[in-house]
């Protein structure tokens, strides 16, 4: 393991060519250690925090079987229109105080269009007018010209999560399709954004399938890879699943780590399941985290997040 770190530390790169099937057998602490050497030769001891907020809840048209908001669950979640523009802007100045480097609106839905998009690119504007913080933006299946719009507004990057493997993405929704994903993807790069997007284990998937997504995104050439963790959801079709085991979580961190060696690895959903707080993953390949309130599972106080991070030599400067 040490050996292969010091190659992709010095230019090589693993590919959908490569035999990649060790990555499962190797040993595990030895396979977070080269993943946590290569973080720290890609991405220093520098680590991220983004935040999000719901800005539209509930109601969504897609049958994304792992989600609360979608309309064909019957989950009980809260259901609300966008949020006024201040709500949101104080929102986003409380999470810059806090010290967290990256603030996004999430809106639920196939898309973000008419009214509502005028009210998104208002807020991003205003944010952008008073606020120093980086702006994202998870607005689901969006046009050409609506990337151009947030990119105007202020946004630096969108988020459009791939999920799981093209194989598998069938078996999780069958409302809208992998391509579309890649197409939104494409579209929002070719309108000069940064790109986030990862997924979800735990939901049936095989690691084929993990190390699939994996590769997949290594070839999309994404800036930042958020990795969750199932939490399953009553009232949705993966209510009864298991919860995956922290060791799963850490092997799925570090081979990614392994395939993308420059991009951040963000902790995301499941880091309650782990060990304090997901301290291990921060040292087998993540170097980036979500903090604050997530859309309907807790997540981690900001302050708490801080000082774990710093405890363990992290440098969160921006």
């Amino acid at each position: 393991m040490k050996a292969l770190a010091d190659k992709i530390i010095n230019g090589d790169r693993l590919s959908r060519e490569d035999d990649l099937d060790w990555l499962l057998t190797a040993d595990l602490a030895e396979l977070c250690d080269g993943a946590n050497r290569i973080r720290e030769f890609y991405r220093n001891n520098k680590i991220n925090l983004c935040a999000i907020i719901n800005g539209r809840s509930g109601k969504c048209s897609e049958d994304c079987k792992f989600c609360a908001q979608s309309g064909q669950h019957n989950t009980g979640i809260a259901e609300y229109g966008f949020l006024d523009r201040d709500v949101i802007l104080e929102d986003c100045k409380r999470h810059e105080e806090e010290g967290v480097h990256r603030y996004s609106i999430v809106t639920a839905g196939r898309t973000l269009k008419g009214a509502d998009l005028a009210k998104a690119l208002m807020a991003y504007r205003k944010m952008k007018e008073e606020c120093r913080i980086d702006l994202c933006a998870s607005h689901g299946l969006l046009t050409e010209e609506d990337y151009i719009a947030l990119k105007e507004a202020g946004v630096t990057r969108y988020h459009e999560n791939i999920e799981t493997s093209k194989r598998n993405f069938s078996n999780i929704c069958t409302t809208h399709t992998y391509e579309d994903k890649i197409n939104c993807i494409y579209l929002a790069k070719k309108a000069g954004l940064e790109v986030c997007s990862g997924g979800i284990i735990g939901m049936g998937e095989t690691w084929e399938d993990r190390i699939d997504m994996a590769v997949s995104l290594s070839e999309l050439e994404v800036d930042s890879i958020p990795i969750n963790a199932l939490m399953p959801i009553k009232g949705t079709p993966l209510e009864n699943y298991p919860m995956i085991s922290q060791e799963d979580v850490l092997r799925t961190i570090a081979i990614f780590r392994y395939i993308n060696p420059q991009a951040d690895i963000r902790l995301a959903a499941g880091r309650a399941i782990m060990e304090h707080s997901g301290e291990k993953a921060f040292l087998s390949g993540a170097n980036a985290t979500i903090t604050g309130n997530m859309l309907t599972t807790s997540g981690n106080n900001i302050k708490q997040d801080i000082t774990m991070l710093e405890k363990l030599g992290f440098d969160l400067s921006k």
